[in-house]
């Protein structure tokens, strides 16, 4: 997998550079980076209140890329009627997983950012796409601190591309730097969903919770419409419409939600040595009535008992962050519904979160950007 950044707005060659000095000085043993890294998570509400939630899911829910309808109707939708009831439940949910610092996955995302800085000499950023840190604010923090900054490596944290998750990331960053910091280059780094060091970390995480032996471990994706899956698709002619479409090698696969989560599921499998009975595939978070990628992780809790599956362990890798959906959706509505059906063990694995070997990983994406900018 090419894992080379994709430099965006690279600045034009000057016509009429400055002459070598004949006697320059002598080189700083530390010269000021002219390279930053920021991190970009999906973000959260600042407090788990219905007045902390409702500017954070207008936000959300009003980009184009999560609720890819027409403005008018959009807008209808989000303002007209889920802002009126939705508000309050999720700051309920919210309530259930907040920490004593904040939000959990803020909380999460800030311990990632400072342990990767610390393994790096160049300055290292933080921001979210909806909420606080914004992505704005992340940028004008490398800025602030060093003025001589001329290109940032933008890492959305998310391993698989969806025009929901990965591309409103970046194409937001590309809209902030070309509006406030024009003399940035952006530099993107691709999704990583089969990279070899992150297919590691996350096999790792897993491992330990097969000791007790799990009757079935269980993919848990975020969802996505079917829709968007056939948007992205480039050609045009084989996301969902061709049989076996995500095993029959396409160009459409780079930016194939379900191709890519099924690579990363296969590539974990083969490395933690699973047989193909002992793992399955599902996809949470369904929002609306549209069709959504199949199966549901909620129709499969209540049907695995009935199939025999008494020991779940459930692992959520859309996410590298605990979240929302992970601890309240999964681990505790999930567990319950698990359960009710006759289960007699559920258990949840964390994310990879700030992990030492996680934050290896992202130390050699950055590193590996930076020989690619000096040797461009």
């Amino acid at each position: 997998m090419d894992l080379k950044p994709e430099t965006r707005n690279p600045k034009p060659e000057t016509r009429n550079p400055k002459p070598e000095t004949r006697n320059p000085e002598p080189e700083t043993r530390n010269p000021k980076p002219s390279f930053g890294v920021l991190l970009v998570n999906l973000g959260s509400p600042d407090a788990p209140t219905a007045q902390a939630v409702k500017p954070y899911l207008d936000e959300f829910l009003m980009d184009e890329r999560v609720i890819d309808a027409p403005k008018w109707l959009r807008t209808f939708l989000v303002r007209g009627i889920i802002l009126n009831t939705r508000p309050k439940k999720s700051a309920a949910a919210y309530s259930k997983i907040w920490w004593d610092e904040g939000s959990p996955l803020i909380v999460l995302s800030q311990r990632l950012k400072e342990k990767l800085q610390s393994q790096l000499e160049v300055p290292v950023a933080l921001g979210m796409r909806y909420g606080n840190p914004s992505i704005e604010a992340g940028l004008q923090e490398l800025m602030d601190a060093h003025p001589s900054i001329s290109e940032v490596f933008l890492i959305p944290l998310y391993p698989h591309y969806a025009m929901s998750s990965y591309e409103t990331v970046v194409v937001k960053a590309e809209e902030i730097q070309q509006a406030r910091f024009p003399n940035l280059t952006l530099a993107v780094m691709p999704p990583f969903y089969q990279e070899k060091n992150y297919i590691a970390a996350l096999s790792e995480s897993i491992r330990p919770f097969l000791h007790e032996k799990p009757d079935l471990l269980l993919f848990s994706y975020h969802g996505i419409p079917e829709r968007h899956v056939k948007k992205s698709d480039v050609t045009g002619c084989h996301c969902l419409k061709v049989e076996n479409c995500c095993e029959i090698a396409s160009a459409a696969h780079a930016q194939c939600y379900r191709h890519q989560v099924m690579q990363t599921t296969h590539a974990v499998a083969e490395r933690l040595g699973l047989s193909k009975n002992q793992y399955r595939v599902s996809f949470q978070s369904r929002l609306g009535t549209d069709p959504w990628l199949k199966p549901m992780t909620s129709n499969l809790l209540e049907e695995l008992p009935e199939q025999g599956v008494q020991k779940l362990a459930v692992v959520c890798p859309a996410f590298v962050s605990d979240c929302l959906e992970t601890l309240e959706e999964m681990g505790m509505e999930g567990k319950k519904a698990f359960l009710q059906a006759g289960g007699e063990s559920f258990t949840l694995i964390p994310c990879l979160n700030d992990k030492d070997d996680w934050v290896e990983v992202l130390r050699g994406y950055v590193e590996e950007a930076q020989k690619t900018k000096a040797h461009a």
